[in-house]
């Protein structure tokens, strides 16, 4: 007897087959500009014998012959505020633009497989109507006017699917619009594509049954990072301007880490969250630790462009936001103060001041306490999803997901109640003495405990969760290139081993399990961390920081 094929093939074929009927034929890349390797969920880089040279395909859009050369201006020489000046002042149409980006889109998805959803033709009939509006009024038709945008792909948008990778969800479009889509389409913005996730949107490697695995530009054999990992990969090749992902663990920061662009996870309720399917029961997360949304992009002042105009206006679109001045909007009085491992670059940096802290000991609790309450409901919804049409873990999850019974109501209110003694614990690291005044402002950090890992050998979450479970706003901030310098052959760690979790990170620099040379030119980044609703001094800091760092011949400084 055949053995009959898992429910799930069927629906993934047919969801493959739509995306790519999605893609005009002259947007399409030659067989032999794509390297061999797009690879399903189950399989692993196999090439013979080792081989470290990357597998580098972020440079192919510009090669590849199918961008114009305005295209490649388009999508290559402007910032947030440069484009839509130059749309709005008619140097180019919001078509002209949107074409470009959509086609870049296009480019990126087939090296990459960053892309679930591509809106090509809704955002350029969107784009006509801006280009209509700004000839007949002669005004714009918000700041964004105009802005190529890409989105998670677990964000509603009308008529369009949120599968978020699974085949239960395929071929059910959201009744509406999240609201954050609302706002940002009041603001001019152009949604061009929605993208890939992990199977459970729990992973940092972004692979998934209905869509494939999405791969890392910069080095193909490196993850992209998850869960917004198809954000970090689009937004590498140059596929959108800026893209909005969502964070509770490191979704957004790790994303940026793994390809060497900026992240920005905000403090809840700056940016709406609403409208997304999570594959959750709801209200989970006000029950257990609540996610945020936020933008990854190619530059600190992008980020900043786009914050700008969405935290105003928050409050008016989010049940889940706050209202009151914005927090992107007032100026930092002190000067910055910051602990990190770029200190020799910023002991050099006018009105910057490098201390060291020790974190309070109640810090080592909040990644055991933030994996407990990401579980409040025992994971088992997701589990049922993906178990009803046949779907395998893919292989990041195999090892550890599991239904666990939902936690009774005095266990999730314990695990808030130790939550709050280790918010009020954490003061203390940003106050001096018995006066509690403020004497840090920011503090500098890795976002994980080795270098960009290769495909589904990431660690754990320890660097990022940790700043959810309190709710301060964190970014990442690229710094260099992993370089030859960096590789230390012989050397070890000799400090005890900390913790199960220490001891997971450290396989991923132990000589005995793998060859480090496979990090060689994968981007080193540092997390830039500020209290509780302090996002704007986030983004100076992150400001100060990036200007410091790329200011510098960095191959000539201390290894960081």
């Amino acid at each position: 007897m055949v053995p009959q094929e898992p429910r799930y093939v069927a629906i993934a074929k047919r969801k493959q087959a739509e995306l790519a009927a999605a893609i005009p034929d002259e947007w399409r890349l030659p067989a032999d500009k794509i390297p061999a390797g797009m690879l399903s969920p189950a399989e692993s880089i196999s090439e013979g014998p080792k081989q470290y040279k990357p597998v580098r395909v972020i440079d192919i859009p510009r090669r590849c012959g199918l961008l114009t050369d305005k295209e490649l201006i388009i999508t290559e020489n402007y910032d947030v505020r440069g484009l839509v000046s130059a749309m709005t002042t008619a140097k180019y149409t919001a078509e002209e633009v949107v074409r470009a980006f959509s086609k870049r889109a296009a480019i990126a998805h087939q090296l990459t497989r960053c892309l679930t959803e591509p809106l090509f033709d809704r955002a350029l009939k969107r784009a006509k109507e801006l280009d209509d509006h700004l000839r007949r009024t002669g005004k714009p038709v918000g700041p964004l006017h105009g802005l190529p945008i890409s989105v998670k792909d677990t964000f509603w948008i009308k008529g369009v699917d949120s599968s978020i990778g699974l085949a239960a969800y395929a071929f059910q479009p959201a009744p509406e619009n999240a609201p954050l889509v609302d706002l940002l389409h009041g603001l001019g913005a152009v949604i061009i594509a929605k993208t890939n996730v992990p199977q459970t949107l729990g992973c940092l490697d972004s692979a998934n049954h209905l869509f494939g695995r999405t791969l890392n530009p910069l080095n193909r054999k490196l993850t992209a990072g998850g869960s917004s990992g198809g954000e970090g990969a689009l937004l590498a090749m140059r596929g959108s301007m800026v893209g909005i992902g969502t964070d509770i663990g490191g979704s957004i920061r790790i994303p940026a880490m793994c390809q060497g662009i900026y992240g920005f996870k905000p403090s809840h309720g700056h940016v709406p969250y609403g409208g997304q399917q999570e594959g959750q029961i709801p209200g989970k997360g006000r029950a257990g630790i609540q996610a945020v949304a936020g933008p990854l992009a190619r530059s600190v002042a992008d980020l900043g462009a786009v914050l700008a105009e969405i935290v105003p206006r928050a409050d008016l679109f989010g049940e889940d936001c706050i209202p009151g001045p914005t927090a992107m909007s007032h100026r930092c009085r002190r000067s910055l103060r910051v602990l990190d491992e770029v200190a020799q670059i910023l002991r050099h940096t006018p009105g910057v001041k490098v201390v060291e802290i020790t974190p309070p000991p109640e810090f080592a609790q909040c990644h055991i306490l933030a994996s407990k309450l990401m579980a409040v409901d025992g994971t088992n919804k997701m589990l049922d999803a993906i178990e009803e049409f046949g779907e395998p873990l893919i292989p990041w999850l195999t090892s550890w997901y599991r239904r666990h019974e939902p936690m009774p109501i005095g266990k999730v209110a314990a695990l808030q109640a130790e939550r709050s003694k280790i918010e009020k614990a954490m003061l203390k690291m940003w106050t001096s003495g018995s006066s509690h005044e403020r004497c840090i402002d920011a503090i500098i950090c890795p976002q994980a405990g080795h270098p960009v890992p290769e495909l589904d050998k990431y660690g754990l979450v320890d660097y990022t969760s940790c700043f959810v479970l309190l709710d301060y706003p964190s970014g990442n901030v690229p710094v260099r290139a992993f370089a030859e310098s960096d590789l230390q052959p012989g050397e070890e760690f000799k400090d005890p081993v900390l913790s199960k979790y220490d001891a997971k990170n450290r396989l991923l620099w132990d000589e005995k399990s793998i060859d480090r040379r496979v990090y060689l030119d994968s981007p080193l980044s540092v997390q830039v961390v500020t209290p509780k609703q302090r996002d704007y001094e986030l983004f100076r800091a992150m400001e100060i920081i990036d200007r410091a760092v790329q200011g510098q011949k960095l191959a000539s400084h201390p290894r960081l």
